[in-house]
């Protein structure tokens, strides 16, 4: 009975003997031996680059020689090139981890951003934002104009026909404010209505149209900047119109100083985030000596930079809207305000230089 048990053990114990066996335990031990001799060869490159790593990571910057800063750049690729073929390899699983792990900390130290977001921040409000914005100097110019234009066919437009009114101005925001409205109803609108909620309706509608406008003209900018200009030609139209229908009335400075306390700043955001979009649209269409991506990309990261101004300009807009037009209740007042920030940002992107540096 115990002759199948003794053939099927002489088979094992044959088989571990075979020529094939023979070869792949061969073959197992030869990755081993070469796993080990790679890891041995390079392991003392890798632990110079953790000590400096570590040193940097525990802000002991000052601990670390300049001979080893000046390796830190050649120890990391090493490193990276040795994990490429340690994935290949028999390498084992802790060391390749361990491998991983300490090419992303040495990434961090040697790609990652240099400074925290005070730092940043220092940066953006002490030139950087003022220099993108600078930039974007012949951008603006054809954006002012594309806005004046805007402002110009919105008043002819209702002027030879008041019914365009209603198509370029959105029907919750009109409320009384209609073609045939009486001077004593719309001065009504514009003064004494602090109170109410009228005005505030009006006032949110059209900072949220202005919004959108501004984020959309930039978002946009990438087909060539053509959906950029006509959004700012199409949103000073309405403003067009809203001036004209004011001027019918002998209102025309009541409206300009409704408006100017927040719509200084507003359509100054307006302005710059349509310039941006045009920016990235010309960029494309005329890359230059670069390539139509690289192009782009420059263009892209010197307008996301002034967009994030934009977005901090609404929101200050915002904050007049509610606030400052409210307990300012007349004309002289407003036009004040409105002209003390429009001479604000104007200094602040164009002659104020501080000393940041565009994307």
């Amino acid at each position: 009975m115990n002759e199948p048990a003794n053939a099927s053990l002489l088979g094992r114990l044959g088989g571990w003997f075979s020529p094939a066996a023979s070869a792949d335990i061969a073959a197992a031990t030869s990755a081993a031996l070469r796993s080990d001799r790679f890891r041995l060869e390079r392991e003392g490159e890798w632990k110079r680059l953790e000590a400096i790593v570590s040193r940097i990571e525990r802000g002991r910057l000052r601990g670390v020689s300049d001979e080893d800063l000046l390796a830190l750049p050649a120890l990391y690729r090493t490193a990276v090139s040795s994990l490429a073929v340690a994935r290949e390899t028999s390498l084992d699983a802790e060391t390749l981890l361990w491998l991983e792990g300490l090419t992303r900390r040495a990434w961090f130290i040697v790609y990652g951003p240099r400074a925290g977001l005070g730092d940043w921040l220092l940066r953006f409000f002490g030139g950087g934002w003022g220099a993108s914005v600078r930039a974007l100097r012949s951008e603006i110019l054809i954006a002012l104009a594309l806005m004046v234009a805007g402002t110009i066919v919105g008043w002819l437009l209702v002027a030879s026909d008041p019914d365009w009114y209603y198509a370029l101005i959105p029907g919750g925001m009109a409320d009384a404010r209609v073609p045939g409205a009486s001077r004593a109803v719309l001065l009504r609108t514009l003064f004494g209505q602090q109170d109410q909620h009228g005005l505030a309706v009006f006032a949110a509608a059209l900072f949220s149209n202005n919004a959108q406008v501004a984020i959309l003209a930039f978002a946009l900018g990438f087909a060539f900047g053509l959906p950029s200009a006509l959004l700012l030609i199409q949103n000073t139209t309405m403003l067009g119109a809203l001036l004209w229908l004011y001027h019918g009335q002998g209102l025309t400075l009541e409206i300009i100083g409704w408006l100017s306390v927040h719509g200084t700043t507003e359509l100054y955001a307006i302005l710059l985030a349509g310039a941006a979009g045009l920016h990235i649209g010309r960029a494309m269409a005329f890359p230059g000596e670069a390539s139509v991506l690289d192009a782009a990309a420059a263009a892209g990261r010197r307008s996301a930079q002034v967009m994030v101004g934009v977005v901090l300009m609404l929101i200050v807009a915002g904050l007049l809207e509610g606030f400052a037009r409210q307990l300012i209740d007349n004309t002289a007042g407003r036009l004040i305000v409105g002209t003390f920030m429009l001479v604000l940002w104007t200094v602040y992107f164009f002659v104020w230089r501080g000393a940041g540096k565009s994307a």
